[in-house]
This record gives C-alpha cells, structure tokens and sequence, in this order.
C-alpha cells in the first residue's frame, strides 16, 4: 500500500531494523568475548555528584529532589570511568560495562549526545598488553586484521609537517594554515591546533585496511594517563582508529591521587580561563585512589561507531533508532 504521512513521520526509527539486529549480534559478541576472558559484567549509575573536569567534554546535568537528601544537583557520566575505578580500588577485578554515556554539544553524522559506550579494565596490565586485546575484539566483532602501531609524533611529523612535541602554539597555527585549515580565533593553545591538525589532516588517513593504533601522545595530553618521563615525556595512551573513524581511547591509567587532584584543579583554572562553566571534582574518585587504585589500563569504545564500521554506515542514524531530534 502506498505509505501514509503517519508512516514517513517523526516516530519512525531512523535505523533500518537489519542493522538493529546486526548491532544486537555485536552486543552479544562483545558480552561473550568478555565472559570468555571471565571479565566481570558490572553495572554504574548514569548521575553522580562529581563530573570530568576536562576542557573538550561538556557534561549534562539534572536536578533531583530525592526524599532522603533532598534537591540536589547531578550530573550525566560522560563514560563511567570514575565509577568503574572505584570498584577497582574495592577489589572487583578486571571489569567491563556496556552502558549509556552523554555529552553536551556533540550531534552530527558520528555524533549524538546519548551514545553508547563500552568501558573496560585489565589490573595488572599496561596498554601495550591492553592493545593486544582490542586487536582480538576487533578481529572477533569485525573479522579485521591485526593492527598496526604508530607513534603520535613520527605520525604528524610524516603527515602532517609538524613536531608535535615541541612546536609552541604559533608554529602550530601556522602550518595548519598552510595545510589549507581555517583559521579559528581563540582556539585553545597547542592542544587545540594539534587536535585541529588532527582530526582534519591526520584521522581521514587512519585504519584504512586494518585498525591504526596511535600511541605516545604529547605529556600534555595525557588526561587520566600515566607519563613516561623521556626526551619528550611522553603519555601511556593510545587511540584506536578504523576507516578513519577514532573508535576508542586507551589508557596505562593514573593511580596517584596528588598527581590526579592537581590535573583536576589545573582543568579548572583552565576552564576558568576560557569562560567555561564551573563542575564539581568527582572526590569520591579521588577517595578511592587515595585509598589505593591497583596499576590498570582501561579503555572506551564508541560501540554506535563500532556498528557503523561492521555496516558500513556512513551516519551514527544508521544504527540506533531515536537520534536526539526525533527522540
């Protein structure tokens, strides 16, 4: 019969439901790679008291009035990172989660501010050993070859022209510019023309074939990494890349509590700086690694770009339901 107006409305899923079905074979693929490891399934709130405090992530935030503490104010996990890292210090074990993540500000073709996130945590192991095992997730979801392992800095010298080490933020500006990308007033030191240069010169070259592993980032981009001391410093962290699509983000995590808290409160004088809204330290987080964190590495995986690579998909539409505007 022909289609009605009701059949092309807004309540319709944006996903065929071929490709839901082929996202809810990945699902299971990814809970039977975990249980073969025996890496415990775990479950963490979506709201907490404290937030990340990093410049790139812009958090969602709600407020309750629960009848045992009153009105308070709560924040949607942008991953469950510092929950996740709690149980770790409680003695869980290796851990993973499959779970809803939100941001503010990110909607587009590999975007939607809810997404789903796959987080987990190997105690006892560095990222080297981690990305060992995302090699073998990749191939078990996706059939792909092994990896390949590409050092930050060799990549963008190669690529892209620039000693991303050492160039200050006016070198950075300049050869981006050469490189054909606009200029973008008030962007945000080096970090901000690297992550430029980055994203749009760099990443489309990326996991073409096979899974590009970039890793050594600069120290200054080390978020919640371990640095390496060296001639550079160096971060233990890598980021994984398919078809030029950045899948996930990997850590040789930071278990130093003052080394933590003084990241958190340099963030926030740079939030400051750039007239950012003030978030809360997540200081029970921080309770835990004083407690003590066992030497980790952890990592997240976009698994809505995870789909999108099995299908082929060109838009994160493709493979959930209800993007944000129709939701």
């Amino acid at each position: 019969r022909p289609m009605s107006a009701a059949d092309r409305g807004p309540w319709r899923p944006t996903a065929p439901l071929a490709n839901l079905r082929r996202r809810a074979e990945v699902m299971a693929v990814i809970r039977r790679f975990f249980a073969e490891r025996e890496v415990l399934e775990v479950e963490t709130p979506l709201l907490s008291h404290g937030t990340v405090t990093d410049l790139h992530l812009h958090t969602l935030r709600t407020e309750i009035d629960a009848p045992a503490g009153g009105p308070a104010t709560l924040w949607l996990q942008t991953s469950p990172e510092f929950a996740m890292k709690r149980l770790l210090a409680a003695g869980s074990g290796p851990i993973f989660q499959l779970c809803k993540a939100f941001r503010d500000g990110e909607a587009g073709r590999r975007h939607n501010p809810e997404f789903t996130m796959l987080e987990w945590y190997r105690p006892g192991w560095d990222h080297h050993l981690l990305m060992d095992e995302v090699d073998a997730l990749l191939a078990a979801v996706l059939g792909a070859a092994p990896a390949e392992r590409l050092a930050y800095g060799e990549l963008l010298a190669r690529v892209a022209g620039v000693d991303a080490h050492r160039d200050d933020a006016a070198t950075l500006r300049r050869r981006a510019l050469e490189l054909g990308l606009a200029d973008v007033p008030g962007l945000a030191g080096r970090e901000g023309w690297l992550s430029l240069v980055m994203t749009h010169v760099v990443e489309p070259t990326l996991g073409r074939g096979r899974p590009t592993f970039v890793l050594d980032y600069p120290a200054d981009q080390a978020a919640l990494a371990r640095v390496r001391p060296g001639d550079p410093p160096v971060a233990e962290r890598f980021e994984v890349y398919l078809e030029g699509l950045e899948l996930a983000n990997g850590y040789h995590e930071l278990v130093d509590p003052a080394e933590q808290r003084r990241r958190f409160a340099s963030d926030l004088a740079a939030r400051r700086a750039a007239g950012l809204p003030e978030v809360p330290v997540d200081e029970r987080l921080l309770a835990a690694l004083e407690h003590g964190l066992p030497a980790a590495a952890g990592i997240a995986l976009g698994v809505d770009r995870l789909v999108m690579v099995a299908l082929g998909a060109t838009s994160i539409d493709e493979v959930i339901p209800f993007p944000h505007r129709i939701a």
